[in-house]
């Protein structure tokens, strides 16, 4: 006999709110998966010591309510005419995304990037909630690695994650303290999800949220029309018209062809200090070097494959644009295209130009901006999207236009204290990451504890020797260290002369203070006392900005502990107000750096936004 028919529970279903939508932005990732395309990222933790798996499996059980898209499927909707939803998993059963292991022998650091190139070069199910971890036991034979310690191989589907949110996630599974062992862990919480909404429940929630808004589409192709001939317009009137895009080809390299379904990584652990300190000497942001140093691996491995290109290689550099106050677990992303001087045989000369590219923001103003690229994405619809990605790979599409970018250059930072498990120390982090049809390179940078990992993610007809790049990437980093320390101990009365005395953020202060006096709304909402450190070569100038009264008080002072240090170069911080770089740039580029509470951070990002768009 059929099934009854209850529309009062269709109805109900298709208005209530347990089920979200995915954005334009994420359902991207979904459209580019492929049978040689999984889009999940993943992170390869080691962890000293033997860590029960039963313990790890206790810890994980009783933190999933923290990450509620871990307990979540997607639905698509029928005849895929708008863009999924997540659901609460009916059918949820940890077992079924935990898998333990052994290490087979020689259990070796090069057995453990074959098994988790095998593991990461499989999809994952997207009938079930996205994300499966790998318990990896007995790496006896790692140098500097305790023996019988574990490896946690992690994916997950780019859909629910970006970098930024990544780490938060990272935060909520592990420990900031050694005593995670000794404390009583928490029992799983109940798990009571509602039945899964049905086809009929779906279309009608669409087209409920396509009524409420039917202006939408034409609303957003307005605002990106305004954005785009502003764009062209402030272009034309600025420096940026000697970056026409006549002059700024992109060359067809090894890393824009198809490939296959075999993933290859590799990693270089590089020491944060040395890496900072280069960025203290030559100037610039901590990106900078990071992109040099990658230069430099491309460069040669190019070379030697008789496959350098005359123009320079493009990488594509995703910054985030995530605001301090936003914990949300999606994408928010936003990307740079920087020529990265390939072309350039001198190290120092390759990351002047990188400097210059970077601090010139060449590509936000060739391009639309990330808030309107965003908008964009949230009115393509779902079918076509997804008609568009398919046929792109199928029909090799890629060969018949240059590429957009030649290579991904990713770097988030990470947690800067040591992080725990159930006791046990995170010795070291690597991060993986998807490749496509026409760009099979990404590199990623991920900071942590001292150290930066440097991580390759390829395939095995792009780029079957990862390992061997790795290698170059050290001995880059080497080079440009050397050659540094060289022209530091032979121009340093040089340097002095041409190290610039006066601030030119003054100015920023000065207009602060006249915003603040005629907007005292904004003094109340930003209450507290921050301290900006701003780097003059050698030396620094502090300024207080004192928001406790009801008139604001800035000046220049020497505060020896304040409750909010915000450290930053006085170029940088003049680019900010001038408008010539983002906020956002600067904290992803590591640029800028905030010490003291979450709270007081968040208030001054949020004054310091305000301010920048008034």
């Amino acid at each position: 006999m059929a099934k009854k028919i209850d529309l009062k529970e269709i109805v109900q279903d298709a208005f209530g709110d347990s089920i979200q939508q995915v954005s334009g932005y994420d359902a991207a990732f979904l459209y580019a998966e492929s049978a040689t395309s999984p889009m999940h990222v993943a992170t390869l933790n080691i962890v000293e010591g033997s860590l029960k798996y039963q313990d790890f499996k206790e810890i994980i059980a009783s933190k999933l309510h923290l990450i509620p898209k871990f307990r979540q499927r997607l639905l698509n909707v029928p005849m895929n005419l708008d863009y999924p939803y997540w659901a609460d998993d009916p059918n949820f059963d940890i077992d079924l995304h935990l898998n333990r292991m052994k290490l087979p022998d020689p259990p070796n650091w090069k057995t453990l990037r074959y098994l988790t190139s095998k593991l990461f070069s499989a999809p994952l199910d997207l009938r079930r909630p996205l994300w499966s971890v790998h318990f990896i036991e007995g790496l006896d034979e790692i140098a500097q690695v305790p023996k019988g310690s574990v490896a946690i191989f992690t994916k997950v589907h780019h859909v629910m994650i970006d970098g930024s949110s990544g780490v938060g996630i990272m935060s909520v599974l592990y420990d900031k303290d050694k005593d995670g062992k000794e404390k009583k862990r928490n029992k799983p919480k109940a798990f009571n999800p509602e039945p899964l909404p049905d086809d009929l429940s779906l279309l009608l929630k669409s087209g409920y949220g396509f009524l409420k808004n039917p202006f939408k589409i034409p609303k957003t192709v307005a605002e990106t029309a305004y954005s785009f001939i502003k764009s062209q317009a402030t272009r034309k009137l600025s420096i940026q018209k000697e970056f026409s895009s006549a002059k700024f080809p992109v060359p067809i390299t090894v890393f824009n062809g198809s490939i296959s379904a075999k993933r290859t990584w590799g990693t270089a652990l590089l020491s944060f200090d040395r890496v900072n300190a280069l960025r203290k000497t030559v100037g610039g942001s901590f990106n900078d070097i990071i992109l040099a140093i990658c230069s430099g691996a491309i460069r040669r491995y190019l070379l030697e494959k008789e496959k350098l290109p005359v123009h320079p290689v493009v990488a594509n550099v995703p910054i985030s644009i995530r605001t301090g106050s936003n914990t949300k677990m999606n994408n928010q992303i936003a990307n740079m295209m920087i020529q990265i001087a390939t072309h350039i045989e001198d190290p120092l000369e390759r990351l002047e130009y990188i400097q210059e590219q970077t601090m010139l923001g060449k590509s936000r103003h060739n391009t639309l901006g990330a808030k309107t690229l965003s908008k964009m994405a949230d009115v393509v619809p779902f079918g076509v999207a997804n008609l568009i990605a398919g046929l792109y790979s199928k029909y090799n599409i890629k060969d018949l236009h240059r590429p957009p970018f030649n290579v991904t250059i990713t770097n988030v930072p990470g947690p800067s204290s040591v992080l725990y498990l159930n006791g046990h120390k995170v010795v070291s982090i690597f991060g993986l990451t998807p490749v496509v049809d026409g760009f099979g390179l990404i590199i990623a940078a991920f900071s942590y504890n001292g150290q930066v990992s440097i991580t390759t993610t390829s395939d095995s007809r792009t780029m079957p020797d990862a390992d061997v790049f790795s290698r170059y990437i050290r001995e880059s980093a080497n080079e440009l260290e050397g050659l540094v320390q060289n022209l530091q101990k032979g121009s340093s009365s040089a340097k002095s002369s041409k190290r610039q005395e006066k601030s030119r953020s003054t100015l920023m202060f000065t207009t602060l203070k006249k915003y603040l006096k005629a907007n005292p709304k904004q003094v109340k909402a930003h209450k507290g006392i921050y301290y900006i450190e701003v780097g003059l070569g050698d030396k620094t100038e502090g300024w207080e900005i004192d928001l406790r009264k009801a008139t604001a008080v800035i000046k220049k002072k020497k505060n020896l502990n304040p409750k909010l240090l915000v450290e930053v170069e006085d170029e940088s911080l003049y680019a900010l107000y001038k408008g010539n770089l983002l906020l956002d740039e600067l904290k992803i580029q590591g640029r800028i750096k905030l010490t003291g509470t979450e709270a007081n951070k968040t208030k001054f990002l949020n004054l310091l936004s305000t301010f920048l768009d008034r």
